[in-house]
């Protein structure tokens, strides 16, 4: 765990507001389904999608594996919960040319990312092949460079101000730059 006055970001997987309520709707179906009368197509179908879905939520919220954090080496790209060793990426300095706020539509919200734009010819990162390439310049407002290197601010909490002040300690010419709300 970083302390407070440390210079290091870290964000770690826990308990925020989205979850919470994700996990308290879960349960709530769940008991529902639960209840006697309930057609056995309905529990058939919902308890696995909201009793497991669930589950999992608690998981990632207890997990407390790190899901975003700068220091003097870079900036590691915390991944999923379900497969992290997989789906973490760790991005040095060296590679990076800005580090990048954005947010993504979904539905009626949108959801805040954090990343970071690479120097050209960087290694690749996990989840970058063509096909996702393709799909990720047709449905976000930033470039799909951008995209792989990013990770959703969902189960964790971003600290602008915090994370700011990492970047400026670590790469003080590295920018941290805000795309607008698309």
């Amino acid at each position: 765990m970083v302390e407070m006055n440390s210079p290091t970001y870290e964000a770690r997987y826990g308990w925020d507001r989205r979850t919470s309520a994700v996990v308290a709707l879960s349960a709530v179906f769940t008991v529902v389904l639960l209840l006697p009368g309930m057609p056995l197509y309905a529990r058939i179908l919902g308890l696995p999608l909201f009793g497991a879905g669930g589950l999992f939520m608690v998981y990632v919220a207890t997990s407390g594996k790190v899901a975003f954090r700068v220091d003097e080496t870079g900036v590691l790209l915390g991944g999923s919960p379900a497969r992290y060793e997989a789906t973490t990426a760790h991005v040095p300095w060296e590679d990076i040319t800005g580090v990048v706020l954005w947010h993504q539509r979904a539905g009626r919200t949108t959801v805040p990312y954090v990343g970071v734009s690479r120097r050209e010819g960087a290694p690749a990162l996990p989840g970058g092949g063509p096909a996702a390439r393709a799909v990720l310049e047709h449905f976000t407002s930033v470039p799909a460079d951008i995209v792989v290197a990013s990770r959703a601010v969902t189960g964790w909490r971003l600290d602008k101000a915090r994370l700011i002040g990492a970047v400026t300690h670590f790469a003080p010419g590295i920018p941290v730059l805000e795309y607008p709300r698309s």
